[in-house]
């Protein structure tokens, strides 16, 4: 009986999207660092000198926003609801973990959503408590999880 009951309903590891990739960071950082450079060349054919800096500057400011975007794509949130437990496992992207574990059958998904965003805020709560879920998943991603994530929720309590 145990064992069926301990059976994982619904697993789902969540992790933020980035649409620029290593290498488009390296062709990106290529070509604005390449323009610049060629920018910076005129400037001191014009006997501007002291503007070049700011143009590193530029590539400088763009290769910190990038790395600290890359930097927060290692966060990742791991769902998983058996008949017994829910479990919220979240990693921030230094790698610390908080784990949130909660009993099904007193559990509550709570979805905030808005007229054309669709999806805004997910969140598990219960036992006087609350967990916030997949804040970093665009409104597509939140949708179709919010969908299986209530699914498996309900069969989780039906049992």
């Amino acid at each position: 009986m145990t064992d069926s009951a301990d059976r994982t309903v619904f697993h789902a590891l969540l992790t933020p999207y980035r649409s620029l990739g290593k290498r488009g960071f390296n062709v990106t950082m290529a070509l604005f660092g390449g323009l610049s450079l060629l920018s910076g060349a005129v400037f001191v054919s014009h006997g501007a000198w002291p503007v070049v800096g700011f143009f590193g500057l530029d590539v400088l400011l763009l290769w910190v926003a990038l790395r600290a975007s890359f930097r927060s794509a290692r966060a990742s949130e791991e769902v998983r609801v058996s008949r017994t437990e829910l479990t919220i496992r979240k990693t921030s992207p230094r790698g610390a973990v908080q784990e949130d574990r909660y009993n099904p059958f007193w559990t509550r998904f709570l979805v905030r959503r808005h007229e054309l965003a669709g999806v805004t805020h997910m969140a598990v709560a219960g036992e006087g408590r609350q967990t916030e879920i997949g804040a970093f998943l665009n409104p597509e991603d939140r949708e179709s999880f919010a969908e299986a994530f209530n699914r498996a929720l309900n069969e989780a309590k039906r049992g």
